[in-house]
Order: C-alpha cells, then sequence, then structure tokens
C-alpha cells in the first residue's frame, strides 16, 4: 500500500510525542528539519513504514537518542512476560487452544503507541478482557493449520514490544504441531517507534523455538527494497510467512507470497482496506498467492 493523505498527521504527532519524551521543549529546529525531509518526499512511491523509518532516523539523528522507547519496551516485555503462565493456561483450557493461540497473537497487537492510540497500560488490560471473548473478523486458521502442517520452513515477522511475549506463545503451538519445521522470528534492524529488535527476542527467550533474525532495516515494517540479503534469502524461501501488524499488512499485502497476516485494524485506513470495521482481529491469507 502506498501512502495515505490521513496517515500524514500521524507521522507529525508522532515526531512532537518523541521530542516531549526525551524533554526537548523548543521543538523548533526539530519541526524545521521534519517539515524540510517531509518536503521532499514523492508520496506516491512511498508507504507509510517507509516514511516513518526514514523520518524516525532523522528524529533520533536530531533528538540524539537512538531508542527513545526503550524504557516503554522493556516495561512492556517484562509485564507480559509475568503474564505469560496465566495466558498459556487459559489458551490450554479453550475447547481449540490452536485458534486461541491465534487469538492471543492477535489480541497483543493492540499495544501501539502511535499518537493516535494513546493507550495506556490500563488500556491495554482492559483491551485484552474484552477482545478476548471476540470472535476473528477474518478467519483463515484452517488453511493455516494445514499450511503449517506441511511446512518445511516458517518465517514470522514480529511487530510490537510486548506483543512479542503472545507471539512466542503462538510460535510455541506451531513448534507443537511441526516440531520439524525451521521457524525463523523476525525483529527491526534498528529501533522505530515501540517495534522489537533482537535484543527484545532474546529477553523473552524466542530463541527456544525459533531462530531469531534482524531484516537489516529500520522502517516501520518489512520493505523488502531494504531488507537484507540474508533476511531476503529466508523471506522468499519460506513456505509460510506469518505477518504481524498492520506496518506489515501494509508492506506486503501486494507480494505474492503465501503470506497469513494477523493483526488488529486499529485504524480507519488498514480497516477500509481490509473491507471491516475498526478494531477487529484478523487472520487472513494473502489473496495473491497461487501454490
Amino acid at each position: 500500500m502506498k501512502l495515505q493523505e490521513k496517515c500524514l498527521p500521524c507521522i507529525v504527532n508522532q515526531a512532537i510525542k518523541v521530542a516531549d519524551m526525551v524533554g526537548i521543549e523548543d521543538k523548533n529546529d526539530l519541526l524545521k528539519e521534519m517539515f524540510r525531509y517531509l518536503s521532499s518526499v514523492d508520496y506516491s512511491e512511498i508507504s507509510s513504514p517507509e516514511l516513518i523509518g526514514e523520518y524516525y532516523s532523522v528524529l533520533k539523528r536530531i533528538t540524539e537518542n537512538n531508542d527513545p522507547y526503550k524504557e516503554t519496551k522493556e516495561k512492556y516485555n517484562k509485564m507480559f512476560l509475568e503474564k505469560s503462565d496465566a495466558f498459556e493456561e487459559e489458551i490450554a483450557k479453550s475447547e481449540d487452544d490452536f485458534l486461541e493461540a491465534v487469538k492471543y497473537a492477535i489480541i497483543g497487537n493492540v499495544i501501539d503507541f502511535n499518537p493516535i492510540h494513546e493507550l495506556t497500560e490500563s488500556d491495554v488490560n482492559v483491551k485484552f478482557e474484552i477482545l478476548k471473548n471476540e470472535k476473528l473478523e477474518i478467519d483463515d486458521t484452517k488453511e493455516l493449520r494445514k499450511d503449517i502442517d506441511s511446512a518445511r520452513s516458517i518465517l514470522y515477522l514480529g511487530d510490537n514490544c510486548g506483543e512479542i511475549c503472545l507471539d512466542k506463545i503462538l510460535i510455541k503451538k506451531i513448534k507443537e504441531r511441526n516440531p520439524a519445521c525451521q521457524i525463523y522470528f523476525a525483529t527491526r534492524g534498528a529501533a522505530v517507534v515501540n517495534d522489537s529488535l533482537e535484543e527484545d527476542a532474546y529477553l523473552v527467550g524466542m530463541d527456544e523455538y525459533a531462530r531469531i533474525i534482524s531484516n537489516g532495516d529500520c522502517s516501520l515494517g518489512t520493505v523488502l527494497t531494504r531488507t537484507s540479503d540474508e533476511f531476503n534469502e529466508i523471506y522468499y524461501n519460506a513456505d509460510i510467512i506469518i505477518a504481524k501488524g498492520q506496518a506489515n499488512y501494509e508492506c506486503l499485502s501486494n507480494e505474492g507470497q503465501n503470506i497469513y497476516f494477523l493483526l488488529m485494524t486499529k485504524c480507519d485506513v488498514i480497516a477500509k482496506s481490509i473491507g471491516v470495521p475498526e478494531m477487529k482481529m484478523i487472520c487472513k491469507k494473502s489473496i495473491h498467492y497461487f501454490s
């Protein structure tokens, strides 16, 4: 998906939010630099995740802070690690533990610090309790199970901090279904908002079930023209790609690989693209894949 004009206010607001986080009171130079960069972009050729990655690099340089959300990420990783045993017990008690693990992984996608969401810890807990009782708006989990059972390799594209703990539970379920399958868990190559890095994946113990790799890029999603050769080789040879979050959907929704998108529709732009209401849970197989 190319950048939608509705995304631009969020991008500018994110810059102001980060400046506030790192204690910049006089934002004059920051805003001049940001708008100078934004005025140079060809908006017909760039996606929102790529643009956010680029401006975030500018933002980190100006603020002299390479990871403004580091403390926030650590907080939510720790919080959801502490909840993981309870989540696994709840999943085990359900009628369909695989479907429930998929649901929990998608619910984890609610953890987002985009300015239009402004979630607090209390908000996240409330949304978890509400969403656990809802069904998937789009449910392609039957196809996903079938593909998992015959897969030799799976590439799981991670998304946010905290959420990564729910990804680990789902990946554990995948490994139980197909122990011989090689699973890769991909993180961002450099800090961008609250997305997970390799250090976050190791912190939550993801390496117990998957090989952790960096995609080599700082974009918010997975921009294949910018990701590393090592990542691309794994991507194009994987039997299944599980792509978490809206940014990965924006980057990969027109790709021809065997992709399953797991996400919450947290904004109007993505909800309309998929054809569902906002704040719905989605497990959707790519319509562009032909086996």
